[in-house]
């Protein structure tokens, strides 16, 4: 189908149409994506646990399973409206743990493996947590969290539970196998409560109702092109947006099995994944992808022409990424575009015929309308930079509307902004240009980081390139890019001469990096995102000390 016709086509009530319940009388999201999907033991996961043996799960399976949770949630006094947070890896447990908090009605907030009591703490005092479900691993981390909920931990079968905790899999076991008849909500009642990121400021919480399950489902039919029979394995943490959205939400809505692999990354661990599972259809950001060009041509060997579509998401797709799979890989990645607070609106849809033009976004998933504003709200014209904005009225599938206990405003004059400059082309495609922070103007130009990153990453003794702005009494800001260097090449005043004759070429006279600074890390928050505001403090302290 073409693209045009997809948007002329849309209609939200055909979407609330697959839906089981109905978003004003009822719905819950555990029936949505287990219990319509039982009865012919249809398989829902995939998981690889770490000593590397595959367990397969039917939404049967999942049902039950989420039935215990439901009933020990009950007996904590968990039900409508409270939040339990789930710290734990990718196993059929946090599956479970997902699936019955929504069956009890309440709402699930995920809490990545990797934070530490800071991070936990903020996240637990915003949602005002009533239940931390975490394992022995984790568990300590919740040692220095000051006002820590109850916490339920899984232990190993020999190791009993610390005074204060509730022993999970013991009361698992004790819950039985009974039926838990799920609580029946409004589509406007939360499913989720995730925070921002925290890439440029204090983490956000960002309430998700039950209504977004329409989008996540139209995102993976109609970007991801998730189809029956593909083997689909999106290797985000639940513990970010896109892993819960899209890793365990979006795949069960459409009654398709999910992939967990526990094992942390790897690039040949996921090529043994490919290989071992079959995968047709994959879902990853651009560093991990980076990593896999990185290891070679050789490594990537076993697994060309296995992989049918690939998405990407969590940050800009370099051109150069997107030139090596075709050539490698024999498969076509494609760049999709979102945030915690809309999910993925902007893609180049897999399913969809439309032009894809390097270093574009895509095009607005149907169902939505976007816009390109001045910093007065009026729309721009074509190849004009300009936030990228969401149009409330236009747009049925947006289901963010403000922050969890937050009198700040997230929409204004009717559109929610982003905060991402972008151009929109002639052909309606957006073309992302940075974080409007992230945005340098250099001698009266406006520079977007991702094309000099991108220009850089085409070199082939550059691995990662990072690009700020740094302060200019001249010129009011110059280009200065952050390099690590390909195995085995030495950053040094040669290269970087090298380097800034390249982008001057590639790119332009105007655009190059006036200073090259080889390093062998760039600072990112735990879900892989450049933090480009910390090299710019560092830069700015280091100014101020001279």
């Amino acid at each position: 189908m073409t693209y045009q016709r997809a948007v002329d086509d849309f209609n939200l009530h055909d979407w609330e149409g697959r839906l089981h319940g109905d978003l004003q009388d009822g719905i819950n999201a555990c029936v949505e994506c287990c219990d319509r999907h039982c009865g012919n033991d249809r398989l829902a996961l995939r998981w690889i646990s770490t000593d590397g043996s595959l367990h397969l799960y039917t939404f049967e399976d999942l049902r039950a399973a989420a039935s215990r949770v439901a009933h020990v949630l009950t007996a904590q006094g968990i039900g409508r409206g409270d939040v339990v947070a789930g710290m734990l890896p990718r196993t059929p447990e946090l599956l479970a743990t997902i699936l019955g908090t929504w069956r009890v009605g309440a709402v699930y907030q995920p809490l990545f493996t990797a934070f530490g009591a800071k991070a936990i703490e903020s996240r637990l005092r915003t949602g005002r947590t009533r239940l931390v479900v975490t394992d022995h691993i984790n568990r300590h981390k919740l040692d220095d969290v000051e006002d820590c909920p109850p916490v339920a931990t899984i232990l190993p079968a020999d190791q009993p539970a610390e005074a204060a905790d509730i022993d999970w899999r013991a009361r698992l076991a004790d819950a039985g196998s009974a039926p838990f008849e799920p609580v029946l909500l409004r589509g406007d009642a939360l499913m989720v409560l995730l925070s921002t990121s925290g890439t440029t400021g204090a983490p956000k919480g960002v309430p998700v109702p039950l209504r977004a399950l329409m989008s996540f489902a139209s995102y993976m039919q109609l970007a991801v092109d998730l189809r029956p029979g593909d083997v689909f394995w999106n290797i985000a943490d639940p513990g970010w947006a896109y892993g819960l959205y899209y890793a365990v939400i979006g795949p069960l809505m459409l009654g398709e099995a999910t992939t967990f692999n526990e094992a942390p990354f790897t690039v040949q661990g996921l090529h043994e994944v490919i290989e071992r599972l079959g995968v047709t259809n994959l879902a990853g950001s651009p560093t991990a992808y980076r990593q896999i060009i990185a290891a070679g041509e050789a490594s990537a060997a076993r697994v060309a022409g296995q992989l049918r579509a690939v998405s990407s998401a969590g940050e800009p797709l370099n051109a150069e990424i997107a030139r090596w799979f075709t050539a490698h890989l024999s498969t076509t990645v494609l760049d999709h575009y979102g945030q915690t607070e809309t999910g993925m609106v902007v893609n180049n849809h897999h399913a969809l015929e439309h032009a894809v033009r390097a270093g574009s976004s895509g095009f607005a998933m149907p169902g939505y309308r976007v816009a390109v504003l001045d910093d007065d709200g009026r729309e721009l014209p074509p190849r004009t930079p300009g936030i990228l904005a969401i149009d409330i009225a236009c747009s049925p599938l947006m289901w963010f509307t403000g922050y969890y206990g937050a009198d700040t405003p997230a929409i204004r004059d009717g559109y929610y902004l982003t905060g991402d400059t972008v151009e929109c082309e002639d052909d309606g495609s957006i073309s992302f240009i940075g974080r409007s922070d992230d945005v340098i103007t250099s001698s009266g130009y406006r520079i977007g980081p991702f094309d000099v990153e991108s220009a850089l990453l085409e070199h082939p003794a550059v691995a990662e390139a990072v690009v700020i702005g740094v302060p200019d009494a001249e010129r009011t800001e110059i280009v200065k890019a952050f390099v690590i260097a390909s195995s085995g090449i030495e950053g040094d005043a040669a290269l970087a001469a090298q380097l800034q004759q390249y982008v001057k070429t590639r790119l332009s006279a105007h655009a190059y990096p006036r200073l090259v600074e080889f390093v062998s890390e760039v600072p990112k928050t735990p879900s892989g995102k450049v933090q480009r505001f910390v090299l710019r403090a560092a830069e700015v302290a280091r100014q101020a000390g001279q």
